[in-house]
């Protein structure tokens, strides 16, 4: 059995090297294509405002008292709620009557009044239609006329899209975890590639639904890996922040989708710019290499050394033996053949009750995110008042966002900060509720404010879902609960019909959530400065949450003492573990007489001394350090705590 802290790799390697640093720019530059194809897929499936075209060049346009020369500059003007016609005069006198779907002809041409009463006569929209170009010009809705009676074609895009990411989160998500990050992340970036150049040249409904399916899917898959990797591939001093701004290029890459929207009209043009942007990764995505945490895990112990060996080498440092390092059993190596190989599966999620407890927990985290990321986020796209230049500033400003989430997540934790942040946008959302609906300006500004906060809930969940869950089950926990979270986007567009019950049933719904999940996230282990482990055996090693007796003892004690001295005796005193009656020691860690030694510590007499730990002699130190002959102040502060911990279990003896 493999030790539990596989971290020990990155101390002698380096975290955060010149190796891990070409890997993260590779990685971070496709996050950016994610995000594109991401938020271009929502775009395009938007239905921009239109009406009935005219049998001829319009002359002037009236919508009740506002005129203008020009029918798209009216089109600006309306909104979906209007459902009103409008008075069209053209170039050959005759005057039209134009609505959405239809268009009525009027007899008196000499009547360009907005209110008319003599004969009428309807014609069907044979001509085709007008849209306003204003906002949003690049619609497959606009190319392929999926107004009117061909509407039902548009209004399937979005959820076969959802369901394209959902299904591309937990396809890839196995794959990653049963044949590894790299296997899955070449297929990924091949899909985003070839189906995003395929959507180019595809001028038919079907085969560009097909190939937007597809890319979507690879898309979302890449992602899912993508965050598992760079967790993997990075050390754990430098974890956070890496993997957290991740979803700083995704908002870059959205961003970019809004910036382009705006500048490019033409819609060929459209599509090449954003694959162009894509493309380069095809040509590097060959140097990604196995991470080290999935080959250990599958007991691939020599391309795990060769992977190390290289980093060291990039990073100019010392390389170590995994064999020793981590007291890794040889033999496993040759008992994992592809036919013995445990075949991990969702199963594995629910394995006990305390795993199906978290699992549980953890969708529901999800699920509540990206139920208020939509509600306040990406359904407002489909607001009129809503630009491509609003969504930019959206985009802009979830990066410092990320940046102050990194700041906190050092400072409070995981677990307190799902709980805060999740409570946070409960309240904001309550003040939304409760707020006039004259105040759009406030409105808006309070609807940007949950949507950064559970914005954060939603990047920051990946890293928290990722640290809970063993390498062999890692992928497939993050991905499957991403594809429960996209469930609440196929709900989504349901909230209409909610709100004809009761206007606010939506965010009620989502208030109660966030509080619901947020109290139930205090029931999940703590993950901060833990290692990664790579099995569900080495998982259960490790020392329960919030039972280290370091939590009875004054901190500032080791904020102050941190040299190796100081540290071994601490170690000696036993105030880094548990009390040592047997009650209470519950992770692997025997107490300290020689008849409960088990878990390769040996006991403190000379004739046990067997795992480099000498005893406690003058003559048996052995690492070029001399016991000291006398406690310093600081040693006998540290022995009064100490002795003050132990002396209940001293006493049972």
């Amino acid at each position: 059995m493999e030790s539990c802290n596989v971290e020990l790799i990155f101390d002698h390697v380096g975290h955060f090297g010149r190796f891990q640093i070409v890997l993260y720019l590779i990685c971070v530059y496709q996050s950016i294509s994610c995000g594109i194809h991401y938020l271009s897929s929502v775009l395009i499936s938007i239905i921009p405002e239109h009406a009935c075209k005219p049998p001829g060049t319009v002359r002037k346009a009236v919508f009740h008292n506002v005129s203008a020369w020009r029918l798209e500059d009216i089109l600006a003007l309306r909104s979906p709620e209007h459902k009103d016609h409008i008075t069209v005069e053209l170039q050959d006198g005759e005057i039209w009557e134009l609505t959405r779907c239809s268009r009525t002809w009027r007899e008196n041409t000499s009547h360009l009044g907005y209110e008319y009463s003599g004969y009428r006569r309807d014609s069907p929209c044979s001509d085709g239609y007008v849209y306003d170009q204003s906002k949003w010009r690049n619609s497959v809705v606009r190319n392929f006329n999926l107004v009117c009676d061909q509407k039902w074609y548009a209004t399937i895009i979005q959820p076969l899209f959802i369901f394209g990411v959902l299904l591309g989160a937990i396809t890839f998500s196995y794959l990653s975890d049963r044949f590894g990050r790299r296997v899955a992340l070449w297929c990924t970036s091949i899909g985003v590639f070839f189906f995003g150049i395929a959507s180019i040249f595809i001028f038919d409904y079907f085969s560009f639904l097909a190939a937007r399916f597809f890319l979507v899917m690879a898309a979302s898959g890449y992602f899912v890996v993508v965050f598992v990797y760079v967790m993997e591939i990075i050390g754990q001093k430098s974890r956070t922040w890496a993997s957290m701004h991740l979803n700083t290029f995704f908002a870059i890459g959205a961003m970019l989708v809004a910036l382009v929207n705006y500048l490019v009209k033409p819609w060929w043009l459209y599509q090449i710019i954003l694959c162009i942007m894509t493309a380069p990764f095809i040509l590097c995505c060959w140097m990604l290499p196995e991470t080290p945490f999935w080959l250990l895990s599958e007991g691939r112990y020599k391309e795990a050394q060769g992977i190390v060996d290289a980093m060291a080498v990039w990073n100019q440092s010392s390389s170590c033996d995994l064999v020793e390092l981590l007291s890794l059993d040889v033999t496993r190596s040759q008992d994992k053949s592809p036919q013995g190989a445990r075949k991990h599966s969702l199963a594995d999620l629910f394995s006990n009750p305390d795993v199906t407890r978290m699992t549980i927990i953890v969708w529901l985290d999800w699920f509540t995110a990206n139920l208020g990321y939509y509600m306040f986020g990406m359904e407002a796209i489909r607001r009129k008042e809503n630009e491509p230049l609003y969504l930019l500033l959206v985009g802009a400003v979830e990066i410092p966002a990320y940046v102050c989430l990194c700041l906190w997540l050092k400072r409070v934790g995981r677990r307190k900060t799902m709980f805060t942040f999740l409570s946070v946008s409960s309240l904001a959302c309550g003040v939304y509720m409760a707020m006039p609906s004259n105040y759009k300006t406030v409105k808006r500004v309070v609807a940007l404010t949950v949507k950064i906060v559970i914005g954060s809930v939603f990047a920051f969940i990946y890293l928290y879902t990722a640290e809970l869950y063993p390498t062999t089950v890692r992928c497939l926990a993050v991905g499957s609960s991403n594809s429960v979270s996209y469930v609440a986007s196929l709900i989504i567009p349901l909230s209409s019909h909610f709100s004809k019950v009761w206007i606010l049933l939506p965010q009620i719904l989502f208030g109660i959530l966030a509080i619901l999940s947020g109290l139930l996230s205090l029931k999940l282990p703590e993950t901060q400065n833990t290692p990664m482990t790579s099995t569900w055996e080495t998982t259960e090693q490790q020392v329960p949450e919030n039972k280290d007796s370091l939590d009875e003892t004054p901190s500032d004690i080791f904020k102050r003492w941190r040299s190796g001295r100081a540290l071994s005796f601490v170690e000696r005193w036993g105030l880094s573990r548990a009390p040592s009656d047997v009650g209470k020691w519950g992770s692997g860690r025997a107490p300290s007489d020689a008849g409960k030694w088990g878990s390769g510590r040996a006991p403190p007499d000379a004739e046990s001394e067997g795992s480099g730990r000498a005893p406690p002699n003058a003559d048996s130190w052995g690492s070029g350090r001399a016991l000291p002959e006398e406690n310093t102040e600081m040693e006998n502060e540290i022995e009064n705590v100490g002795m003050s911990n132990l002396g209940v279990s001293d006493g049972d003896k």
